[in-house]
């Protein structure tokens, strides 16, 4: 029998209904927020695989068309692969959940997210995540939650619990934050942060700890419905034995590597240090193994162990990293621009091991991307794309399309950006930027930014000022806390915290952070923020020393752009019948041509002449018939008293027989025959928008081109 449990967030009801659907899955949720409905289930299979000694979670959020009452597009009418939104969610529930199973449960596992109906008021990703951590909460998979998600907005100077997407629209910042119940012993609990995500229009740190401290907050009462949910109707949980490294054989291990493993990562250069290390496992690992094969696995986790504890107490003790940097120095930086002759903008960012090419190209509205959402569609005139290729870690496998890290660390990068780019009314182009990443050794989303932000200005693309990024890590035992900036691969792997911070020098524009313990304080990270700040400082000042602002003029090699204004009721005259106007303009000069709805006509061509002629052809077609100029006309109909002369596309004038000449006419016909051109002044033209023209007075004087001529 099914079961409802209900409470408010952020000034409305959620629901959860349990029992209800689904009922072979472990756990599964029925998700209501307002008129948005999500199902989410969760299933673990209850034998391993051999030989795994690692979780194998899958997460999948899916977006059914029929929630919002549509039918997909495209020839088969069905849903296709992950479009970008779906990924960038199912990455946040992934993030937000994987942290909290128990070290050696190693089962497959697979979460599902469904979007079943959709508001476009209440955010589905709130929906999906609170779901997420039902369905495991209520199934006897272990699971060390609950765990929940709000978006965050600010709106006018005040912070604002899952707004709308109206709201959205106004806000100067949009944060995904998830968090988790840590209870005191005085029987109370705390609010942990587990994952954020977010964009902002350089507002301040101050303003970050507190979008978080709100955040944190408004999710008490969906972590305490979890409780209330579990205590009704959760299942036990299935037994877990937690591995354990402090025995026999981690004693046996420190003994035969330690040494070795600990003058390995003192080796600064990674591919070095990595084989070093991989002797020293290798020698370990057959030492031990000789007398026990069956208990290799448990073997390279001990070793694991072993080396996070030696790099932890380096930094901690010594307060010494892998390349001899203290915890706030940031990796030596080198950058270059326009180092690619035929691109419209490139620049080669370096820091440390990890190296970013970005290439920037410009081009017309037809290029810009179309998101077809449930919730609408959204044409983008910026992207960037980032590009992992397994060269860069010096691995050899085959390539292939781009992975959901690739699909996050892009749009990262892409939200960092946007802040700084001019608007389609100064900059009317459509902007992409490729990052491909040629060596990595941590950061390589942090360099795609820094090297995007350079992109830019080679291109000479008006950006408001300078974007740079940083990875920040944690290493917290007990009270001991030291934050490092800039951090390697290694550092990540044994941190407690991975923080990326991207803004200019006015405040932070996007951020990403997933936090591995308990007990990340609002202190901690106003202090990883302000570290954070001078880095990223620092970094702005080594990327101007490059490129101080943009270049005054874009590639000779990108297309110019003429933006033109016609009437609305114009557009028609410009497209033509069946397109048949434009088609010819575009066959005549080889631009590029755009017609908005607003009477927006974009001309883009390399050609200066081409696209000067183009927008002359425009004018030709939407120019309206002014007293007393000149045309060239063509007769189109000849009549007793006169002929109609067609001065402008679709717009004829009648020229009477009194009109033809300074002398008197007999015939028409001895003046004009159909066909003729003709120069002709307007001489009036009434209420009623009738055209009255003269040959007669348009006799001697300057005679302007046709359209061919």
């Amino acid at each position: 029998m099914s079961e409802v449990f209900k409470t408010d967030f952020a000034g409305r009801e959620i629901s959860l209904k349990t029992h209800y659907v689904a009922g072979q899955a472990d756990g599964a949720v029925f998700v209501r927020y307002g008129d948005t409905v999500v199902l989410v289930t969760a299933v673990s299979l209850r034998s391993k695989r051999e030989g795994v000694d690692f979780l194998p979670l899958t997460v999948d959020y899916e977006e059914k068309t029929f929630a919002a009452g549509k039918i997909p597009g495209g020839f088969f009418k069905r849903e296709g692969r992950p479009n970008e939104r779906e990924i960038l969610i199912s990455r946040i529930i992934d993030r937000s959940v994987r942290p909290l199973f128990p070290k050696g449960y190693y089962h497959e596992t697979q979460i599902v997210a469904i979007l079943l109906s959709v508001d476009n008021e209440n955010d589905s990703d709130v929906a999906a995540m609170l779901g997420c951590s039902a369905a495991l909460m209520v199934s006897d998979i272990p699971f060390k939650g609950p765990v929940a998600g709000v978006r965050v907005g600010r709106v006018k100077g005040q912070f604002v619990a899952n707004p709308s997407a109206k709201m959205m629209e106004e806000s100067d910042l949009d944060l995904f934050l998830t968090g988790r119940k840590v209870p005191r012993a005085d029987g109370t609990y705390d609010v942990n942060p587990v994952m954020l995500e977010g964009g902002a229009q350089e507002v301040g740190e101050d303003v970050i700890i507190e979008a978080v401290e709100f955040g944190l907050d408004a999710l008490r009462p969906v972590l305490e419905l979890q409780d209330r949910m579990c205590a009704a109707v959760g299942r036990q949980k299935r037994p877990v034995e937690e591995i354990s490294y402090n025995g026999e054989l981690a004693r046996k291990l420190a003994d035969l590597a330690e040494k070795d493993l600990a003058a390995a990562y003192r080796i600064p250069a990674k591919l070095e240090r990595y084989a070093k290390l991989d002797a020293a496992r290798a020698a370990a690992l057959s030492a031990v193994t000789a007398e026990d094969p069956a208990g290799e696995q448990a073997v390279r986790g001990a070793l694991d162990q072993l080396e996070r504890k030696i790099l932890r107490e380096m930094i901690l003790n010594e307060g010494t990293r892998i390349d001899g940097r203290s915890a706030a120095d940031i990796r030596p930086i080198s950058c270059e621009a326009g180092l690619l002759p035929r691109t419209h903008g490139s620049a080669l960012f370096t820091r440390g091991e990890t190296q970013a090419l970005a290439v920037l190209t410009l081009g017309t509205a037809s290029d810009e991307q179309r998101m077809d959402y449930i919730s609408g569609e959204e044409l983008r005139s910026f992207m960037l794309h980032y590009n992992f290729p397994p060269f860069s870690v010096g691995e050899a496998r085959m390539l292939r399309g781009p992975g959901r890290r690739e699909i996050g660390h892009g749009a990262l990068a892409r939200r960092a950006l946007l802040p700084i780019l001019p608007s389609q009314e100064v900059f009317p182009y459509t902007i992409r930027i490729v990052s491909e990443i040629l060596s990595s050794n941590g950061s390589s989303s942090m360099a795609t930014v820094c090297g995007g932000s350079l992109s830019l200005m080679d291109a000479g693309v008006p950006v408001k000022d300078v974007v740079a990024g940083i990875a920040m890590g944690l290493l917290k035992e007990g009270e001991r806390v030291v934050i490092l900036s800039d951090i390697l691969g290694d550092e990540d792997h044994a941190g407690d915290m991975d923080f990326k911070v991207c803004g200019t020098k006015n405040g932070v524009t996007a951020m990403q952070m997933d936090i591995k313990i308990d007990g990340v304080t609002s202190e901690i990270l106003r202090k990883a923020l302000a570290q954070a700040r001078d880095g990223r400082l620092f970094i702005i000042g080594k990327l101007r020393e490059t490129m101080a602002e943009p270049r005054k003029e874009i590639s000779a090699y990108a297309p110019r752009i003429t933006i033109m204004k016609v009437k609305p009721d114009k557009i028609r005259d410009v497209i033509g019948a069946g397109g048949k106007n434009i088609r010819q303009i575009i066959s005549e000069t080889g631009v590029d041509i755009n017609v908005e709805d607003d009477g927006t006509v974009t001309i883009a061509s390399n050609d200066a002449e081409a696209a000067a002629r183009a927008a002359q052809l425009v004018r030709w077609l939407t120019e309206e018939a002014e007293v007393g100029k000149i045309y060239l006309g063509t007769v189109k109909r000849v009549v007793d008293f006169g002929a109609f002369v067609e001065i402008l596309p679709g717009t004829e004038g009648l020229v009477h027989i009194s009109q033809l000449a300074k002398e008197r006419v007999q015939k028409v016909t001895d003046i004009l025959k159909e066909g003729d051109k003709v120069a002709v002044k307007v001489i009036e033209i009434d209420k009623a928008g009738k055209i009255r023209l003269s040959r007669k007075e348009a006799l001697g004087e300057h005679v302007p081109q046709d359209r061919n001529g």
